[in-house]
């Protein structure tokens, strides 16, 4: 007689929170605003990466950004408004990619045990927001052959605002849904 095994309830939660994360981060990287002075987009991206820091834990978050920036490098249009392939990662904006793994690890190790919107916000405001945005300079530096200060004018200053409201906005999200989920599967 062959027995089945079932999948813990737990798990199952686990496997659909981080793929619903993943899901978030795609449609937010179709939420696309260009602007004429510069390659760096308006998204929603940074949003999605703050957020799922937030809700999942540091293993949770590696694997779900992994697999969505894997998606991306084997060719699923998922990047910033539909692109792909192993050239975004060398391109101009490749550095922020990279930096949402990053920063995205580092929110969810900092953000503490506690359901804190507070502690949320500073973490992702002064640890995400930061690591992203040096990882975006250094390859725009890079690959404009620009200064570190002329790439940081161009693909940080004008979108530190936003990146701030961003990290807001997910702190806030992520405290509302921290609170609302049951204890036993909250990160």
């Amino acid at each position: 007689m062959e027995t089945q095994k079932t999948i813990p309830q737990t798990r199952v939660y686990t496997l659909t929170k981080i793929a619903l994360c993943i899901t978030l981060l795609i449609v937010c990287s179709y939420l696309v605003v260009p602007l004429p002075f510069t390659p760096v987009v308006i998204t929603g991206q940074t949003l999605a990466v703050n957020l799922i820091a937030l809700l999942l834990t540091p293993k949770q978050t590696f694997a779900a950004i992994s697999v969505y920036l894997l998606a991306g490098l084997i060719g699923l249009p998922v990047f910033a408004g539909g692109i792909s392939g192993p050239a975004k990662f060398v391109s101009p904006t490749g550095g922020f990619l990279i930096g949402f793994l990053a920063a995205a690890v580092l929110i969810s190790l900092l953000k503490g045990k506690n359901n804190q919107f507070w502690r949320y916000l500073l973490v992702t405001a002064l640890v995400g927001i930061p690591v992203i945005n040096l990882f975006g300079v250094i390859m725009m530096s890079i690959t404009q052959g620009v200064t570190l200060q002329a790439a940081f004018l161009s693909a940080v200053a004008p979108f530190l605002i936003g990146d701030v409201i961003k990290a807001v906005l997910a702190s806030l999200l992520a405290f509302l849904l921290n609170k609302r989920l049951p204890k036993q599967f909250t990160a």
